[in-house]
């Protein structure tokens, strides 16, 4: 049998900015199986599908962080094109996604459809893409029902909208709640360790450990 070589990654990553929002919608793989997911697919389809095949990985689920027009508005028709499931939020954001359509016309956006997902996630659920296994964290506050994406194994985390390179998700949409949030983040992020990487719905990633330290909203500058 030969040995694996655990120098080499164990999962890939393009970012695919989309919609006016540079929503950052995450293709992201499983080195050893080229089995892959699709995190947040906001909008601009074509885009997304586009970057898919040059990747040359095998899409197999989409996984959605939270509820919001700009994170959700191409779910159903990637799910349709792509023949996959969807996999989150988490139900508390169920009113989100009944209103997809309303949604996308505040904003102009346009083909978007209302839709449920395949599964709603909870705190403690675990999903996988090949060999790569995330535990699921339940963090309201931007959103009721938004959830974070958690790989102990890699150190990585996808927060979604819950925390930003120098700042954290606006809470001031409905169902919002600011001192949810920062709960959320010192309650179940912080405490998974400084060292996590993650990236982030919009923006460049960061660290749980360069946030503890020097984002004002976690240091109370804010």
């Amino acid at each position: 049998m030969t040995q694996r070589d655990d120098t080499k990654p164990k999962a890939g990553a393009i970012i695919v900015p989309v919609t006016p929002f540079e929503q950052n919608c995450t293709i992201l793989w499983c080195e050893a199986t080229r089995k892959a997911v699709v995190f947040d697919p906001g909008g601009d389809v074509p885009v997304i599908a586009d970057a898919i095949a040059k990747s040359g990985v095998t899409v197999e689920k989409i996984w959605l962080t939270h509820g919001h027009i700009d994170h959700v508005g191409g779910a159903a028709e990637l799910r349709e094109a792509l023949g996959v499931p969807i996999e989150g939020p988490h139900l508390a954001d169920k009113f989100l996604l009944d209103n997809v359509v309303e949604s996308g016309a505040r904003f102009g956006l346009t083909g978007v459809r209302n839709f449920a997902p395949d599964r709603w996630l909870d705190e403690g659920d675990r999903v996988e893409i090949g060999e790569l296994s995330f535990d699921i964290f339940h963090c309201p506050g931007h959103s009721p029902g938004s959830v974070v994406f958690f790989n102990k194994e890699m150190r990585f985390a996808h927060v979604g909208d819950v925390l930003f390179n120098g700042s954290v998700g606006r809470t001031d949409l409905p169902g919002g709640s600011h001192a949810t949030l920062i709960a959320s983040i010192k309650d179940k992020l912080l405490p998974l360790g400084d060292d996590v990487g993650f990236i982030c719905g919009h923006g460049a990633g960061s660290s749980f450990g360069q946030e503890r330290m020097t984002n004002p909203f976690l240091t109370g500058e804010m």
